[in-house]
């Protein structure tokens, strides 16, 4: 079986949409506020948006199960209120479990959380509960920056998130560390803020001790971890310049790195950098980067290709494509593998 660990609802039906702008234009004017009654999205518009897309691209390049959130870029927390990221969450979590619920050999779900800037991450826990307890999912997005590139949170390692923290290790369930849509003109959302808060959160990671207060909390820094892979000397110099112990030893029980990374120079560089052992395949299709490559003729976001070409042993190969997915979001323990078999 092959696990692809990030994928996103980016082809979700317009109604969805729609519906966020009408929930945005209310901010302004509360009368015009759209009852969540009023979105209706049909199972075969559901079908549809998924056939012609995220299907169609598994059975073309091979894999089996895709860990599956609501779209990245439009959780948008710094939008609204509380109460506003609240509803919109709600209904996006309510979403992908629908979609569980039609391929449940294809997918299986993730949340977003409910942050809102100033507002505690204690707050988001009742919803991440909602959807382990009673959506059946795996995991959660979080988002270290809910101002959207404005950086005005605690560091990660902060007394801040600890609640929230809390409650993942209670229902033994990992974070992935995802940042959503940029609100500064300075950082494009793709090609800077998510990059930048990968490399951000691991920087955050080093130079603190969140792992003596949660030594079984499971962070994955998605998009092959940003900058870091090419820069791990610099890492490994600057917490040793901290007297802080290996890099293997302070973060690598805890840490691991997907392989959104849509070049093989740089997949390569990402075996070679970080242990197999933290390693999980990746593709975010449909993501980010959609087009085809003109030096490969794939598409970008086929990160399978690339690994296939790396020279693997079976046993890591395993790993990379489906154990350390199994491990880390405890896939052996859900229904997913009881309806596979």
């Amino acid at each position: 079986m092959i696990i692809d660990c990030h994928g996103h609802y980016t082809t979700a039906p317009a109604d969805l949409t729609t519906f966020r702008d009408a929930q945005i234009a209310a901010l302004k004017d509360p009368a015009q506020t759209p009852s969540r009654a009023s979105l209706r999205i049909g199972d075969d518009q559901i079908r549809d948006s998924l056939e012609k897309a995220q299907l169609k691209l598994q059975r073309e390049r091979g894999s089996d199960v895709t860990i599956f959130s609501p779209r990245a870029s439009t959780m948008a927390h710094h939008i609204g209120t509380e109460a506003t990221s609240l509803e919109w969450s709600q209904i996006n979590n309510d979403l992908i479990a629908r979609v569980v619920g039609l391929y449940p050999k294809n997918f299986v779900g993730v949340c977003m959380l409910p942050q809102s800037p100033g507002v505690p991450p204690a707050h988001s826990a009742r919803e991440l509960e909602r959807c382990i307890n009673e959506l059946g999912f795996i995991g959660a997005n979080l988002n270290p920056d809910p101002s959207g590139g404005h950086w005005n949170s605690p560091p990660l390692t902060d007394r801040h998130w600890y609640p929230l923290y809390e409650k993942l290790v209670e229902l033994d369930v990992p974070a992935m560390v995802h940042v959503s849509s940029s609100c500064n003109p300075v950082f494009h959302a793709t090609g800077a803020h998510y990059i930048n808060a990968d490399t951000t959160a691991f920087m955050q990671l080093i130079q603190g001790d969140l792992f003596k207060d949660f030594p079984t909390l499971r962070l994955i820094i998605p998009h092959g971890g940003g900058a870091v892979p090419y820069h791990w000397g610099r890492y490994r110099g600057l917490a040793q310049d901290m007297k802080k112990p290996p890099l293997e030893e302070l973060l690598l029980k805890n840490v691991f790195f997907d392989t959104c990374v849509y070049h093989k120079p740089g997949i390569e560089l990402l075996f070679k950098v970080v242990p197999v052992d933290n390693i999980l395949f990746a593709s975010e299709m449909v993501g980010a980067v959609r087009g085809v490559d003109p030096f490969t003729g794939r598409y970008y976001d086929d990160t399978k290709f690339y690994i296939d070409a790396l020279p693997l042993s079976d046993d890591d190969r395993r790993k990379v494509l489906e154990g350390n997915a199994r491990r880390v979001y405890r896939l052996d323990r859900t229904e997913l593998y009881k309806r596979r078999g």
